[in-house]
């Protein structure tokens, strides 16, 4: 009974990764874009000479917020679509995303200040959470891509079936956590237009990612229990936690966490590419 609905739920998982995948999609993805930020720029004139009583926009980046929010909406699909493909590779789209975040919130505190720039000294401390956000997206983005390339993708087994039924029960989550996330969009909408300002889920959402990890370590468990896959595994669970607490963290401590979280995996990474390595020469 059940194995029927699983078939229907696999494949309609490959048939959405497949139409992502296309080259229109892209096109249609930077269309939306585009269309929200000419959205925010048109909702914040009309607040500013106050024509209509819509969603209340003090922040004349408004229209730049907007559009990285639709933005992290499609990146947050990427990142569930590329679940079962390698948790390495979920990893790494969760630290893109985080430096998005950082670049969205440089933009918006930068406007809260945009009107009032006299280049004293409290401006310039005032100006310090910016500075921070900004530069911790380029250390962000510069520890992604050093840890893309420090991978080296290896099967957790050797077992074609194990193999196949390890990336059907992630094809599984991934369907569900799409379900969900669309849910909590539909939630977020409502909300905004209920009390006029919008509250992300995207919180919530990481909150779910740390779950979804250690179901996903407990689940390999079942085609290895080799001490080194079970703490790198351990590792990128306790890594999204890091990135969790970041999106709710203050000023500073945002970019430290999500640093520190990139350092870790990056050390992990490196470590267990040796042994990977120094296990090959041995058996040569």
């Amino acid at each position: 009974m059940l194995e029927p609905i699983k078939r229907i739920h696999i494949k309609v998982f490959d048939s959405i990764v497949e139409y992502w995948e296309k080259p229109f999609i892209a096109k249609v993805i930077s269309n939306l874009v585009i269309a929200f930020f000419l959205l925010g720029l048109v909702m914040s004139v009309i607040a500013y000479f106050e024509i209509l009583p819509l969603y209340k926009v003090e922040n004349p980046f408004f229209a730049i917020e907007l559009a990285f929010n639709i933005l992290l909406i499609f990146e947050v699909l990427g990142l569930i679509l590329v679940i079962p493909r390698s948790v390495a590779d979920s990893v790494g789209k969760q630290f893109e995303i985080v430096s998005l975040i950082l670049l969205r919130d440089a933009f918006k505190e930068f406007g809260k200040h945009v009107d009032a720039i006299n280049w004293d000294y409290t401006f310039l401390v005032e100006m310090l959470p910016v500075w921070s956000d900004a530069f911790g997206a380029v250390l962000v983005f510069f520890l992604t891509g050093l840890f893309y390339k420090l991978q080296k993708h290896k099967p957790i087994t050797r077992n074609p079936g194990e193999k196949k039924e390890f990336i059907e029960m992630k094809k599984l989550l991934a369907i569900y956590l799409t379900l969900t996330f669309i849910a909590m969009g539909v939630y977020d909408i409502l909300t905004a237009y209920q009390h006029h300002q919008f509250i992300y889920s995207i919180k919530l959402f990481y909150t779910l990612l740390i779950f979804t990890d250690i179901f996903i370590l407990l689940f390999s468990l079942r085609y290895t229990t080799r001490y080194s896959n079970l703490f790198r595994y351990s590792s990128f669970a306790l890594a999204t936690i890091f990135l969790r607490f970041s999106l709710s963290a203050p000023a500073y401590f945002n970019v430290l966490l999500a640093v520190v979280a990139g350092l870790m995996v990056l050390a992990v990474t490196y470590i267990y590419n040796s042994q990977i390595i120094k296990r090959i020469k041995e058996k040569e």
